[in-house]
């Protein structure tokens, strides 16, 4: 297993400690990787194996080993591994809002935590992570449970291609939004959120072209075949 480093987290560190909201920062970081412990433990129970694991400006990002076995099966018509694949994305979230839900009841039997600062950021700070993350845009979570089950629906290239306009839309809609909100908020860590959100959306719009490049020769390629 290969352990990895994303050096753009000391970028994130110094922005968020030059606005003062370091703090606020570690405490999101640390549920972070709870919540990629979530996708670990889930892969280790459908029996896949951690290839990689690398630490990021907002979180861990755990990548598994998957057996070419797993291709081939199939339950009830739909893809064993798109079933797997789209439990594991949904792990992560669930274990947040778990988080939260356990810290509610807790402070439900007991009234005098109600109001201390560490009772509300817990459950702040989780159910935070995990809304974020349900979001439908590739690769968060909620996008790669959509590409997951459209796969199953409508197979892989179709899929691809409804992910990434998805991806794209909901992300332009973010940014409107979040734009609106900066000048009322006057809160920086939403512009360096979503500044990342859109650099991984340019990785996956190079990714996805790509692929599209690759399945244009594929098909050029037959056609050739087929005529001669």
């Amino acid at each position: 297993m290969r352990l990895k480093i994303d050096l753009k987290i000391f970028l994130f560190l110094f922005l968020f400690l030059l606005t003062s909201q370091i703090e606020m920062y570690i405490i999101l970081m640390i549920f972070a990787i709870i919540h990629e412990l979530g996708h670990l433990v889930a892969g280790l129970i459908l029996k896949f194996k951690p290839e990689e694991v690398k630490l990021t400006p907002v979180g861990l990002q755990i990548r598994f080993k998957i057996d070419s076995r797993e291709y081939n099966e199939k339950i009830k018509e739909a893809r064993s591994l798109n079933i797997k694949k789209a439990i594991i994305a949904l792990a992560g979230p669930l274990t947040n809002l778990i988080i939260a839900v356990v810290t509610i009841i807790i402070g439900y039997f007991n009234a005098n935590i109600q109001n201390t600062y560490i009772y509300q950021i817990i459950i702040y700070a989780n159910f935070l992570i995990a809304m974020f993350n349900l979001i439908p845009i590739y690769p968060m979570d909620g996008g790669r449970v959509l590409k997951e089950l459209l796969k199953i629906f409508i197979g892989s290239k179709k899929a691809y291609k409804i992910t990434y306009i998805v991806s794209k839309t909901i992300l332009i809609l973010l940014t409107a939004v979040a734009s609106i909100l900066v000048l009322y908020i006057h809160n920086i860590a939403i512009v360096i959120i979503l500044a990342y959100l859109w650099y991984l959306e340019v990785i996956e719009i190079r990714r996805y072209n790509r692929r599209k490049n690759i399945e244009k020769i594929i098909h050029n390629m037959e056609k050739e075949k087929i005529l001669n």
